[in-house]
């Protein structure tokens, strides 16, 4: 990636975690680096391939939470699914981000493969293992969606609780697919 580029996606990371998702734009970001608007368009040909590497961006390092090597499924879908929740935390409207992005970059794809390939080796039907791992994810995208809409800390939720019910429902869905393991 090129130096400009990455500026720009740095500038439009910060510039969501100011203003969100929703006052995000091309001419407000330009405005910010000091350039006309048309200008990003050279390093993203629209506002959602923006969206798309900034995701990309952000989710590449949930990838280093849990390393997809020998540990178990189950360890492999909790460490995923609790760091893609800490990512979409760490920036604000970082979940409806993350959950509306269009385009996943070929290391979300292979993430999903190889989530896949470990329930599968597993024992778990492969038909069942996609859908546990898709599960998993649209788990966290929509608990975390929630989360973040309810602008924590003010209605009495604290992140103690919030984690204590995450985690408590991420068992429930692992506990489901482990009921299709052959024995």
């Amino acid at each position: 990636m090129g130096q400009r580029r990455t500026e720009v996606l740095q500038a439009a990371i910060e510039l969501l975690d100011e203003v969100g998702l929703d006052a995000l734009t091309m001419r407000l970001l330009a405005s910010r680096l000091g350039v006309r608007a048309s200008a990003l368009y050279r390093h993203y040909p629209s506002k959602q391939a923006l969206l798309d590497a900034i995701v990309t961006h952000l989710v590449s390092p949930a990838d280093d939470v849990v390393p997809l090597s020998d540990a178990p499924w189950d360890e492999l879908l909790r460490g995923v699914a609790s760091g893609v929740r800490e990512v979409m935390l760490a920036h604000r409207d970082g979940a409806r981000l993350i959950s509306g992005f269009h385009h996943p970059g070929d290391e979300a794809v292979a993430t999903f493969r190889r989530l896949i390939a470990a329930l599968i080796a597993a024992g778990v039907p492969a038909d069942t293992a996609t859908i546990a791992v898709d599960t998993v994810l649209a788990y966290v995208n929509g608990y975390t969606i929630e989360e973040q809409a309810r602008k924590t800390g003010v209605d009495g939720w604290p992140r103690e609780r919030r984690d204590r019910a995450f985690h408590d429902g991420l068992e429930l869905i692992i506990a489901g697919a482990r009921g299709t393991l052959s024995s």
